[in-house]
């Protein structure tokens, strides 16, 4: 007895010989030279009359046959394709993540559906925005972010000042340059507040998206493992198409 995952191999080369066969068989039934056939024989007026010989043409193309290859060929493909849709609607296998069954009996399609789901959140996850490394974060428990110890910085204000070069004599004033000094007239105090997450947290989903995704891919080649049962559906539809 085949498998469903010997079935589905098989599936891609039927439908692309059934193809290759319709359209083989769609370009003969539209010649019409291949179809017609003819003979013709002479005969003179008299017997001095000028003997030719006969003439004929075969029919090359007979349509009764080509429908009997397109069904042939098609029946395969009918049949293939039912025994996988058949199988898929009993095949079905736990998703099981380190001992423990997230999900019991999926079947195959949902599976696949599974398998792409969890490719895009795989790809969302990946891009969490993810707390600056160069800061330290503790989590605030009364707004719910993540938030930086307070640093306390000086804020200051430029104050001029006068530098005498020289100084003042009975005949030239004093030469003063004037220059700004910081000086400091308060502090700030700073804390920083997040809503993004701790590279740690970051990395743990990640390895729950990609434990789950190998999961569900053992869990597809499992059901794809069940046994098929062959289904004869293209000689009931062809019998009573072409019958």
């Amino acid at each position: 007895m085949a498998k469903l995952n010997q079935i589905i191999a098989v599936e891609k080369g039927v439908k692309s010989k059934s193809l290759q066969d319709i359209t083989a068989a769609h370009h003969k039934v539209q010649k019409p030279v291949q179809l017609a056939g003819i003979s013709r024989t002479y005969q003179p007026k008299d017997e001095e009359g000028e003997q030719l010989p006969p003439e004929s043409t075969r029919v090359q193309v007979k349509t009764e046959d080509v429908l009997r290859e397109m069904s042939a060929s098609l029946t395969r493909l009918f049949d293939v394709t039912a025994t996988k849709d058949w199988a898929n609607c009993s095949a079905r296998a736990d998703v099981t993540v380190d001992g423990r069954t997230i999900v019991r009996e999926v079947p195959v399609s949902y599976l696949l559906f599974l398998e792409k789901q969890l490719t895009d959140l795989h790809t969302f996850v990946k891009k969490l925005p993810v707390l600056d490394a160069s800061e330290s974060w503790s989590l605030d428990p009364s707004t719910d972010w993540w938030k930086t110890e307070p640093v306390r910085t000086i804020r200051t204000k430029k104050v001029p000042r006068n530098h005498v070069k020289a100084e003042a004599t009975e005949k030239h004033p004093a030469q003063v340059d004037v220059y700004y000094e910081d000086v400091p007239i308060g502090y700030w105090t700073t804390v920083k507040f997040s809503g993004s997450l701790p590279a740690k947290r970051v990395n743990e989903l990640l390895e729950r998206v990609e434990k789950l995704q190998h999961a569900v891919k053992f869990a597809r080649e499992e059901a794809n493992s069940a046994e098929v049962t062959d289904q004869r559906v293209g000689d009931a539809v062809f019998g009573y198409l072409f019958g």
